[in-house]
């Protein structure tokens, strides 16, 4: 059950891929506990449900549509939550693409999709609110990593390289800045639509069935993600691994 924050304690909070899964969980939980959250994916009719459904319900929301793998598109989505609310607290970097195949099926534009999706888009958020965040001496970036950030698996070998990379960039962000707070989330099989699209086939349906037997439920990361928020500002929570009990 979520206890509202004060609304001293309010923070402005831009999340991305919210249209669905650990990012759609994320707004339902932070608005839920009285944050201003503002969400962009590229599938504005779904954002545009949540927000109706957060609104009608008193909560604090609003959407923008949002391609993380154009420059343009991420510095308009910020600059737009800046000059309307006058300050972005915190950044949940959470959009993600994960088809998976041996490297042998050369899914070569596959490759480029995780690569532009999962670190460049990454790279793109915090490039986007750095500047303002350090202007402030105040921030919170989160990004969304994964338990494949710890391990190689066969199948998700390019999956697991970008979301290292998630990892390193993280660590040597946070070592460079006491202004700004850096957390990783690294969820473990978690029930989303992750699976859902591109891929090998039969690798998908085989992640998709481990999924409905070991997956934890999006909330489970979305809290985790609330836990970091609401730490006092001198304290970061660096990194929290997220997984089912039976993983």
């Amino acid at each position: 059950m979520n206890h509202p924050v004060p609304s001293s304690d309010r923070k402005i909070v831009l999340v991305t891929g919210a249209s669905g899964g650990i990012g759609e969980a994320t707004a339902r939980h932070l608005a839920a506990a009285g944050h201003q959250v503002v969400l962009g994916a590229r599938r504005l009719d779904r954002l545009d449900r949540l927000v109706t459904e957060l609104t009608e319900a008193g909560r604090h929301a609003e959407s923008a549509q949002l391609d993380v793998t154009d420059r343009d598109s991420v510095n308009a989505f910020v600059a737009g939550a800046l000059e309307r609310h006058g300050r972005v607290d915190v950044l949940v970097n959470n959009a993600g693409v994960m088809p998976l195949g041996l490297m042998e099926e050369l899914r070569v534009d596959e490759w480029d999709q995780m690569i532009d999706v999962n670190l460049r888009g990454v790279l793109y958020g915090i490039a986007a609110v750095l500047p303002a965040m350090r202007e402030r001496r105040f921030g919170h970036i989160i990004n969304v990593a994964s338990t494949a950030a710890h391990r190689v698996d066969p199948t998700g070998v390019v999956y697991c390289a970008t979301k290292f990379a998630v990892r390193a960039l993280s660590d040597g962000l946070r070592q460079e800045t006491a202004d700004v707070r850096v957390t990783v989330v690294s969820p473990g099989l978690t029930k989303t639509e992750l699976t859902h699209s591109g891929g090998n086939p039969e690798q998908q349906n085989a992640v998709r069935a481990a999924l409905e037997a070991v997956g934890v439920d999006a909330s489970a990361i979305a809290q985790a993600i609330g836990y970091a928020i609401a730490q006092p500002a001198d304290v970061n929570v660096n990194e929290v691994i997220v997984q089912g009990t039976a993983a």
